[in-house]
Order: C-alpha cells, then sequence, then structure tokens
C-alpha cells in the first residue's frame, strides 16, 4: 500500500471516529437502531437541555435528542422536544412525559409516566407533556405575589412615616409634651379634689347618718300618710266636688239667662239705662236741694210752727234710699 492510501484510510476512520464520538457525546448512538423516537411540546422547559435523560418508572431508557422553537403560526414561541427511548418497553399514546428535577442541584429531565390504555405509541409520536413544578421554583411561584404584597406595604408604610414625620415636627412634640404636662396636672388637682371629698365625707360622717335617718323617717311617714289617704272616702269628696261644680254651673246659667231677678239685672239693657236714668234724675235733684235749700226744708229758730211735711221731702227721702241701693248694685 501506497504512503497515500494509507494517509487516506487514517483520514476517513478520524473522520468517522470524531463524528461517531460527537453523536454519541450527543447522546446518539448510530450502532444502536431500535431507538425509538418521540416529541413532546411545552412552553417552557424548566433548565432542560440536550442529553438529559428519559427515564421510565425510575429506569434511564433514553435522552433528549433536539430542543427547537415550534414554527407554527398558532404555537409560535413554543418548544418542541424530541427524545429517544433505547428500551423495547411498550407504552400508549396516552402515556404523560413530564419534566422533573431529581434534586435542586441537577439539571431537568423527562419522565413517561406511562398509560396502557388504547393505541401504543410508536417512533414519531406526539406525546403530551407536563412540568413538574421543582421546590425553588414553587417557592418563587408562591413568592412572587407575596413580594408584591410586601412591596406595596413597604411603599405605603414609607409614605405613612414620611406623613408622620412632617406632623411630628418641633412644634408638634413641643405641644404634645405641654398637653402631657397639664393632663399631669389635672390629674394631680383630680387626685387632691378626691382627698378633700374622702375628708369632707369622713368629718360629716355623722351628719350624713343622721340626714339618711331623718330621709328614713320622712319617707315612713309619707307612707303612712298615703296608707291613710287609701282609708278615706275619696268617692265621696269627689262626688261633692262635682256636686259644688254643677251649682256654680246652674248659677252661672241663671245669671247668664233673663230668668231670676240677678239676671234680668244683670242682662236687662233696659233696667240699666232706666237706673241710669233715675241716678241721673236723683243727682240733679241733690244739686238743687244743695243750691236752694229752702224750697224743700223750712225750720225757724224762734219757734215757728213748721211747716207741714211735705211730699217732697218723702220724694227726696225715697231718692236717697234708691240710690244706695244702685250704688251697691253697681258695686
Amino acid at each position: 500500500m501506497s504512503k497515500e492510501l494509507k494517509t487516506g484510510i487514517v483520514v476517513v476512520l478520524i473522520v468517522v471516529a470524531f463524528f461517531w464520538g460527537y453523536n454519541f457525546l450527543k447522546g446518539h448512538d448510530l450502532l444502536d437502531g431500535k431507538a425509538r423516537k418521540f416529541q413532546v411540546e411545552y412552553s417552557k422547559i424548566g433548565g432542560l437541555n440536550r442529553a438529559s435523560s428519559v427515564t421510565l418508572n425510575g429506569l434511564k431508557v433514553g435522552q433528549v435528542n433536539e430542543i427547537e422553537f415550534n414554527t407554527t403560526p398558532a404555537k409560535r414561541g413554543e418548544l418542541i422536544v424530541t427524545f429517544s427511548v433505547e428500551n423495547d418497553f411498550e407504552f400508549s399514546k396516552k402515556s404523560i412525559v413530564r419534566i422533573y428535577s431529581p434534586n435542586p442541584l441537577a439539571a431537568s429531565s423527562l419522565a413517561i409516566i406511562p398509560s396502557y390504555e388504547g393505541e401504543m405509541a410508536v417512533s414519531g409520536d406526539t406525546l403530551e407533556g407536563k412540568i413538574e413544578e421543582s421546590l425553588f421554583t414553587s417557592i418563587g411561584e408562591r413568592l412572587d405575589p407575596l413580594q408584591q404584597k410586601i412591596e406595596k406595604v413597604i411603599v405605603r408604610a414609607d409614605t405613612l412615616f414620611s406623613g408622620v414625620n412632617r406632623i411630628l415636627n418641633e412644634e408638634t412634640i413641643n405641644g404634645v409634651n405641654g398637653s402631657i404636662s397639664n393632663i399631669a396636672a389635672i390629674i394631680a388637682d383630680l387626685r387632691e379634689t378626691v382627698k378633700n371629698v374622702n375628708m369632707l365625707v369622713v368629718d360629716n360622717q355623722n351628719n350624713l347618718k343622721t340626714t339618711l335617718q331623718n330621709t328614713k323617717n320622712i319617707t315612713g311617714n309619707l307612707s303612712k300618710i298615703s296608707d291613710s289617704l287609701t282609708t278615706v272616702n275619696i268617692n265621696n269628696i269627689v262626688k261633692k266636688a262635682e256636686n259644688a261644680v254643677d251649682n256654680f254651673n246652674n248659677l252661672s246659667q241663671k245669671m247668664n239667662s233673663n230668668s231670676g231677678s240677678i239676671g234680668k239685672l244683670i242682662n236687662d239693657e233696659e233696667l240699666y239705662n232706666n237706673i241710669e236714668a233715675a241716678t241721673k234724675e236723683l243727682e240733679e235733684l241733690l244739686r238743687d236741694l244743695k243750691l236752694n235749700p229752702k224750697r224743700y226744708v223750712h225750720f225757724s229758730l224762734f219757734g215757728k210752727k213748721p211747716k207741714e211735711y211735705s211730699p217732697a221731702e218723702n220724694q227726696l227721702q225715697e231718692l236717697k234710699e234708691l240710690k244706695e241701693q244702685i250704688e251697691e248694685l253697681k258695686q
């Protein structure tokens, strides 16, 4: 063999070995023709990478070959994971491929949760994929809302403290201190007042006892008076009062009516006018009597025989009596 042929064979062997080694490192065994390939779609892969292991009931049966984006417009942005299964264990198309993390420090892997119902899965099928949240992912997703709430609380607390700082300036603090001092003085005054009241009560304890005893006696006397009043025939008193009121009403009715002398005297306007006219005539007569007494009365100092009693004098006396009666009626 020539040197050129030997060199060509060596180069080919080196290329084949490099290609095989590269694919072996990627998880592709070119010498194993029994491997089956499946695809799974995920919205996120959670740290899954190429050459990640694929397990079935805890046993490694394959590895991840490719991870690429979905070019379908309806599912743009989602990821398509292609993995191979070297084991000939059969499972149906209803099986689930779940991304999980064996431990917090390791990369994610695929776990096939087999199902044996329905048609069996063959190479090239697309299986249903799910993501099992890791400990840190679960804690992080639960802490995210709490973090947002804490941030809002911190912002509100900062605003509150800023307002408190604006309120609690030096002048306000001095005012609060003055108010506290005033309250302390008021409390001291109240204590002194209570002390004085206690002393007053102690000094007048006997008087208070006497006053309470007197009050008790008065209450007993009032109770006795109340008991004695219950024995009085109140119905008779009420009846007598009603009779007195009825009599007064009857008297008032008679006085307001034209019956009887008092009613006629009060309500008869003609009688009143006659009395008024008689009073005027009497006044004129008395005035004439004062002006001309000789016309009505005659007396002598020398023993002359007096004139006989005239009717005028009799009339004058009657008029005087009538005037007195009228004055009494007017009153």
